[in-house]
């Protein structure tokens, strides 16, 4: 039987930081129309997606990332 291994959160990994005053940091975690990436593309436990989500909305509402990009 072969097993699997367990997959560990990226930011737990590196000591990523979440801070809507980072957009470039923000920005690895949105695709190219500007929505927020899940979970499982990402590599973040629960704890960290949410506070990556908390930190995205902050930086849309200070008008440091779109909500929707035009194609």
């Amino acid at each position: 039987m072969v097993q699997k291994r367990k997959r560990v959160c990226r930011a737990c990994r590196q000591g990523l930081e979440f801070d809507y005053k980072k957009p470039e940091v923000l920005r690895q975690f949105m695709n190219r129309r500007g929505k927020i990436l899940s979970r499982r593309i990402t590599h973040l436990c629960a704890k960290h997606q949410h506070k990556l989500a908390l930190e995205i909305k902050r930086a849309r509402k200070m008008a440091l990332l779109p909500y929707e990009v035009n194609p």
